[in-house]
């Protein structure tokens, strides 16, 4: 599992070939003041088109990938799958007891999601606890090569996150983001190797017979206002027929979803029309939930497209820490990067409930 050094360098002919798709897109029609009731509106996507087709700049922002995001790949044995190289990024810290994190990235999204915060998360300080960062592209996601066998589902992928970790000599280490499959990561290596795992997207469920005092509580405590529109956007975001993804292989089709996410999904952040087309790749996993005893961390963001009451958190595991923002949405990592670093440096700092969780390595100079 040797490591090497990476850079982004898409072939012209790649390019060209985008170009000429984006050529031949033939836009529908659009109803007569309908909003973004059927998606973004025609005219945002014919800017956003000729912006891809004739003034966005990828070799500008590829040579700005390569500058500010140190990149490796390494091979990784999957079983049952074969070997997988993974394409990652890695950012180690001065401060040689620097915390491990792994950041998971989610969909849609992918490794560039790392770029605002992995400054601010490598910085060292006798303030606070700096990390050795890594952010690995998924199977199949990004510059990781895909698998070609059937049932590459979360734990995996998780199985691949951990592996890098212990290649890397990180033997044990914290996550953050990719929701889903950090809650697995954190299921499978939980106290062996994952210490513990934050996530602003909590996908849990409301408490049950078989926790009975979680339960009482749950049946005679009203949900508060924050927690009753929480509900909704989570009842909103269930509705949106999230599988329609997958059909969408056309450019411009493509463009289009993950534009409507990036301004549903957030909190009035100003995307502007070179942000959208380098913020996300394809992604389809398989979700499968399990119970985990590892340190758990879940901020309240107000527009993240999951919100929960409080309560059905204590259902997620060992929930040590949680945290309310007033403002944000689910790309936490680009619209609030200072929120969700200082987030992770009261967890993991000398009066935060997971500081000392990774031995030997408190994060201070």
């Amino acid at each position: 599992m040797t490591e090497t050094p990476f850079s982004i360098s898409i072939p012209d002919e790649k390019l060209e070939l985008l170009r000429k798709k984006l050529e031949l897109t033939t836009l529908p029609d659009e109803l007569e003041d309908s909003g973004w009731k059927y998606g973004p509106p025609l005219g945002d996507i014919k800017r956003l088109v000729a912006r891809w087709r004739d003034g966005f700049d990828w070799r500008a922002k590829e040579a700005i990938l390569n500058e500010e995001l140190p990149q490796f790949t390494r091979d990784i044995q999957v079983q049952g799958h074969g070997t997988l190289n993974i394409h990652y990024v890695h950012q180690k810290s001065s401060v040689a007891a620097a915390i491990p994190l792994l950041f998971m990235h989610g969909w849609p999204g992918s490794f560039i999601e790392v770029q605002k915060i992995l400054p601010l998360l490598t910085a060292s300080s006798p303030d606070y606890p700096t990390f050795h960062v890594v952010a690995l592209s998924l199977p199949g996601y990004g510059f990781s090569q895909a698998t070609k066998k059937q049932d590459f589902k979360t734990g995996q992928h998780a199985e691949v996150g951990n592996k890098l970790m212990v290649s890397l000599g990180y033997d044990k280490y914290g996550g953050d983001w990719g929701a889903i499959i950090t809650r697995k990561l954190s299921s499978l290596f939980g106290g062996a190797h994952s210490q513990a795992w934050h996530v602003n997207m909590p996908r849990v469920r409301p408490p049950t017979i078989y926790q009975p005092l979680l339960y009482l509580r749950h049946m005679l405590t009203p949900y508060t206002e924050t927690e009753r529109l929480g509900l909704e956007r989570t009842k909103w975001f269930e509705n949106q027929g999230r599988g329609a993804i997958h059909s969408l292989i056309p450019p411009v089709g493509l463009l289009s979803w993950i534009y409507e996410k990036l301004v549903n999904w957030s909190d009035s952040y100003p995307w502007d029309d070179d942000e959208g087309p380098t913020a996300s790749i394809r992604l389809y996993y398989e979700y499968t939930q399990s119970k985990d005893r590892v340190l758990t961390k879940e901020p309240t963001i107000p527009l993240e497209v999951r919100c929960y009451p409080r309560l059905w958190s204590l259902t997620e595991g060992n929930l040590v820490f949680e945290s309310e923002h007033t403002s944000g949405g689910h790309f936490a990592a680009h619209e609030k990067p200072q929120e969700l670093v200082d987030d992770l440096r009261k967890m993991f700092g000398k009066d935060g409930p997971a500081f000392g969780v990774v031995p030997g390595r408190t994060g201070y100079l």
